[in-house]
Formats: C-alpha cells, structure tokens, sequence
C-alpha cells in the first residue's frame, strides 16, 4: 500500500512541476477521495482559490454522476467570473472515470483547457 501512495505522490509531484495558474489563466485542481470530489480554480500567483466546488452534500446518484454535477457547477462558476481558459491539474489520479467526467463537464459548459 505504501508503494501505492508513493507512486500517487509521485505523478502529482510530476503533474503540478509543469504546470502554473496565472489570474489570466488559472489552475483547475481536482482532488479525488474514495467517497468524494472536489474541484478548485486557484491563482497561483497570488496563493488564492477563486471558486471552488464539492459533492460532499450531494447525496443520491453514482459517484460518476456526482462528478458531473461537480464539474458543471464548477464550469458555471467559473464562466461567472469572467473565467474561459484554464490549465486543468488532475493531481495524482489518472484522466479517467471520475475525473475525466468532471473535466468534460466543465467542457460542456464553456471552459476550455
């Protein structure tokens, strides 16, 4: 188990090395749990998040189905704020299944990255 959370660290690690927010073009993190997801477009220039979402009040549905809904809130938060373009962080975790929903969500709602 310890060379699971290793290797998880290391591809986060990897990830996050070439990548970086700028208020003109922040970062979307994704952090993914056993039993929940969450999403947060930061600026890494000045160190703050300017809109984040969560599934952990949602109750009903699949956990795919709940990272849709995330990704779609997300996506609407950020066409909100004047947000079109954003550099997409996956974290450790592969671009599939839960997180690949989030990402095609936030697509469908008009971010682009």
């Amino acid at each position: 188990m310890l060379k699971k959370i290793k290797n998880r660290l290391s591809r986060a690690t990897r990830v996050r090395a070439r990548m970086t927010g700028t208020a003109e073009k922040p970062r979307l993190c994704v952090v993914r749990s056993n039993m929940y997801i969450t999403a947060q477009v930061i600026d890494d220039v000045t160190g703050t998040t300017l809109c984040a979402a969560s599934d952990i009040t949602a109750t009903t549905g699949t956990k795919t189905e709940r990272a849709t809904t995330v990704g779609e809130t997300i996506g609407k938060a950020m066409i909100a704020q004047g947000i079109k373009l954003c550099v997409f962080d996956r974290g450790g975790s592969l671009y599939h299944g839960r997180v690949k929903a989030l990402a095609e969500a936030a697509r469908a709602a008009g971010v682009q990255f």
